[in-house]
């Protein structure tokens, strides 16, 4: 099997174990992991304690012996000093004592030899200083003359003598660097065992780290999931302790709960919308009809008045249909890509709002030469009507409304500025929060919703641009939206079409047979 093959099946293996062995508590968990992790240094600790211990002991019976041998051989070179001594003082008085003395001598210097022998019996030294010393073994009796072939004997005895002496130092040097060479091999064999238990307490070490920390990056992966509005419906159980895994169930009860209330909310918002729209669409009917003359004449006064409820009615009605685009936004992320020109929709846009405006006096500058983008049509140019919509319901009267494109590559940038009141600090973080009312009052007679800024910035989003507001050298108010050039392919999913085409059904089969008018932003 190959070191990869090892490797998955030891990661199947391990994943398999985790699969079937859950910790019943995180307290559980972690006292396992300190065990586990510190097991390796104790074996580690174990072994370099006996490694040492092993090591001590071989250094103090090698110093004993070396003391013992060194002590051994100096005393061999001193008792054969001392025994050609006594034979040449006998040789000399010829006094009993003097022989009692030599063999006195001669019986230590055996000794000794003997004591000596394992260690340099293979030595030619010693073998020759052996045989010398069994031929003076016994000093021969007077008269002197038979006494000087004897003491020739001992030519080169003390010799001999330092020669063992010095082969004895050899041998315990020698032994000397094989212990070092021992300690060398024990310490390297100790660094080896330390880099193999300490890399094995790291793998474990991170190994748990991976127990105790996957459940925890679910729970935050199902934490960002609830606060970005991903509920899933079969979202993947927590795996790991006890805590954290009931802390899981929460989360999804949590989910369950907040889908619930989603679910809610958007069906208040439309049936609302509709339960509204029907007695307005009435309303507006009955006002044109007045206006109309149809129920006679009116004079200037009711006719003024008639003009008024009429204006109020289709302000209204925008709004309603602003809660609408929010709904429809909410649930549907179909795209319909195609390709146009971003110039003929900002005229189209700016034409919508002319009369508005005239009204306000405003010098507009926009882009008329042809650039074309590829994109979804629909939520562009819904983009571009909140934000001119805006521009006009907060820009100061007589001012200025610019438009400017700006292409890079595959990105396109459209800047939207006007004079004047310049948004607060404290609103620029919360522009494009649904339903934010910010500090800034919109000039006209009907207070806004809050919710057109949301719908715009949910249409750059949903086509992978972005909504912001940027700061122009020029004018002090300057929203800029940035679009990629889209794929034809992203045009959303199955359940998207449908559920876009029951929306869109929906709303056109609305009473009154009013058509949908884009929606201006309101802050």
């Amino acid at each position: 099997m190959t070191p990869m093959g090892i490797l998955h099946r030891a990661i199947f293996m391990t994943t398999e174990l985790s699969r079937r062995w859950r910790p019943r508590s995180l307290l559980q968990l972690v006292l396992l992991a300190f065990v586990v992790v510190m097991l390796p240094i104790a074996v580690l600790m174990f072994q370099a304690g006996q490694a040492l211990s092993q090591l001590s002991t071989l250094a103090d019976q090698s110093a004993r012996q070396a003391v013992e041998e060194t002590r051994r051989a100096r005393m061999l070179s001193s008792l054969a000093l001392q025994m050609e001594r006594s034979a040449r003082q006998y040789a000399v008085i010829e006094e009993e004592g003097l022989r009692d003395i030599y063999d006195q001598k001669v019986q230590q210097f055996g000794v000794l030899l003997e004591q000596h022998e394992p260690l340099m019996r293979n030595n030619a030294d010693f073998q020759s200083l052996v045989e010398r010393f069994q031929r003076l073994r016994v000093l021969p009796p007077a008269p002197v003359d038979d006494m000087s072939a004897f003491l020739e004997g001992f030519s080169g005895f003390a010799t001999e003598s330092e020669a063992v002496r010095d082969d004895t130092n050899e041998l315990i040097d020698a032994r000397i660097a094989d212990i070092r060479e021992q300690a060398n091999s024990v310490k390297a064999r100790l660094w080896m065992q330390t880099a193999a238990l300490v890399s094995a307490s790291l793998i474990l070490m991170l190994f748990f780290t991976w127990l105790i920390t996957r459940p925890i990056r679910q729970l935050e992966r199902r934490i960002f999931g609830l606060g970005s509005g991903d509920h899933s419906d079969t979202p993947a159980r927590i795996q790991g302790p006890a805590e954290l895994v009931q802390l899981g169930d929460r989360l999804s009860w949590l989910s369950g709960r907040l889908c619930e209330l989603e679910a809610q909310k958007q069906q208040f918002l439309r049936h609302m919308s509709h339960e509204l729209k029907t007695p307005l669409a009435s309303v507006r009917e009955g006002t044109a009809l007045l206006g109309d003359g149809v129920a006679g004449e009116l004079t200037e006064r009711q006719s003024e008045v008639v003009r008024l409820i009429d204006e109020g009615g289709q302000e209204l009605q925008t709004l309603i249909e602003q809660l609408l685009d929010y709904n429809l936004l909410q649930n549907s992320r179909r795209m319909k890509v195609a390709q146009f020109d971003i110039a003929t929709v900002i005229q189209e846009v700016l034409s919508k709002h002319r009369l508005a405006l005239d009204n306000k006096d405003m010098q507009v500058k926009s882009p008329h030469h042809p650039l074309m983008w590829q994109a979804d049509r629909e939520r562009t140019a819904r983009v571009l009507d909140n934000l001119i919509s805006n521009a006009i319901a907060y820009g100061a009267n007589g001012g200025q409304l610019v438009i400017r494109l700006a292409q890079q590559r595959d990105w396109l940038e459209v800047d939207v500025a006007n004079s004047g009141e310049p948004i607060a600090e404290a609103d620029r973080d919360h522009l494009f929060e649904a339903f934010y009312q910010g500090s800034a009052r919109r000039k006209g007679p009907l207070k806004g919703s809050g919710i057109g800024l949301s719908v715009a910035s949910d249409c750059a989003r949903l086509q992978n641009g972005q909504l912001a507001l940027v700061d122009d050298a020029e004018l002090p108010v300057c929203f800029r939206l940035t679009l990629p050039w889209a794929d034809r392919r992203a045009r959303g999913s199955q359940h998207d079409r449908a559920q876009y085409a029951n929306e869109t059904a929906r709303d056109e089969a609305l009473p009154g047979g009013d058509v949908r008018k884009e929606p201006w932003s309101v802050r």
